[in-house]
């Protein structure tokens, strides 16, 4: 049974529709109305550290540290209605699983098995994701 906390953690994020959201990307509009809804409902979007890592870094990398650095900053005062999951020894399991199984990157690993274990979907645009959609492994909000 997945942990349970006052907050009702519609959607799952992974690294895509953050990334897209911060460069305002296709997708951005989505993934703002979903902050937006989790905001006024007192919610909060799951993202694993994991790919709050990955976000940060592809900002960095890019030429971007500066948005980087902001990004991690509004995580940590909770400025966007998102809440960092941990990589737990389980959750790292859960990740590997599925990535020894299926053609996804580690990092989607720990979006999909977060999805799975809180029982809710998936906000992204990223494709990898298919196999996992049609393998009934996860439910994805296509972006």
């Amino acid at each position: 049974m997945p942990p349970r906390s006052p907050r009702t953690h519609s959607l799952v994020l992974d690294s895509w529709a953050l990334l897209a959201w911060l460069a305002r990307e296709p997708g951005a509009a989505r993934v703002r109305r979903e902050l937006e809804r989790a905001e006024a409902a007192g919610d909060r979007l799951l993202l694993s550290t994991i790919n709050a890592g990955e976000v940060y870094y592809r900002l960095a990398k890019s030429g971007n540290g500066d948005r980087a650095e902001e990004f991690i900053g509004e995580l940590r005062r909770h400025r966007i209605p998102v809440q960092l999951v941990p990589a737990t020894t389980r959750r790292v399991w859960n990740a590997a699983r599925l990535k020894a199984r299926y053609p996804i990157a580690y990092a989607d690993g720990f979006a999909a098995a977060l999805a799975r274990e809180y029982g809710r979907p998936l906000l992204t645009g990223d494709r990898e994701f298919e196999v996992l959609e049609r393998a009934g492994e996860c439910e994805i909000v296509w972006l």
